[in-house]
């Protein structure tokens, strides 16, 4: 997201480089500062927001793993009426709840993961505007100093350190690319023949569970 990526650059930013690239150290640090806050309020908000969001499927979850139980008991009661067809219908049902229950856990993972690094990032925010905010000074003074040693020779090491990974960069992303997209390829030569056996088992399974319930019925034929 933007947002992140703003916090990103923030959070690496190397105060002593800024000010070396500044016509006006003084006031490019205020403005930094006053950068960083406005993104840290942003933050705070996303993270309310991830948060309330984490615990919206963590709800929808529970209910869709309530609703499979549930169907589950109606099989069981189609059962006692020696009702088969519908036992499967309820089957099927309790299958569908608890196969959208696994997705919605897993969706709760990855949310998770995503506050946890909202969290993070809000926190190295808030340490490096504390750090701005008490070295603004110190900063102030050293980039004077440091403007008259090397100045040239410095921005040079920069820059190559910057371009090394920025190269880096761009080639994983090529790498992640190609890798996604040979994946997405594999998968929709298989999803059809999948899809049939997915379908089999599937219907494999019913008869199990339909069975399973049977056996679990007292005999009446005494």
């Amino acid at each position: 997201m933007a947002l992140m990526e703003r916090v990103a650059t923030l959070v690496r930013a190397n105060l002593n480089d800024l000010l070396d690239k500044a016509e006006d150290p003084e006031k490019m640090l205020k403005q930094l500062i006053l950068d960083m806050q406005n993104q840290l309020l942003q933050v705070k908000t996303q993270v309310a927001i991830a948060i309330a969001d984490q615990h919206v499927l963590l709800k929808k979850q529970q209910e869709h793993t309530t609703s499979a139980e549930t169907w589950m008991k109606k099989a069981q009661m189609a059962v006692d009426k020696k009702d088969d067809e519908l036992a499967k219908v309820a089957i099927e049902r309790s299958m569908t709840c608890r196969s959208t229950a696994e997705s919605f856990g897993q969706q709760v993972e990855d949310q998770r993961v995503q506050v946890e690094n909202l969290k993070s990032a809000l926190k190295k925010l808030e340490c490096k505007l504390e750090e701005a905010k008490a070295k603004s000074d110190i900063l102030i003074a050293e980039h004077r100093r440091a403007r008259a040693i090397s100045k040239a020779g410095d921005a040079r090491v920069a820059l190559g350190d910057s371009s090394t990974s920025m190269a880096w960069d761009r080639a994983a992303d090529k790498v992640q690319r190609a890798e996604a997209l040979g994946q997405a390829k594999a998968e929709l030569l298989h999803d059809s023949v999948e899809d049939r056996f997915a379908s089999m088992e599937k219907q494999d399974e019913v008869e199990r569970m339909l069975a399973e319930l049977k056996a679990k019925k007292p005999s009446n034929s005494q």
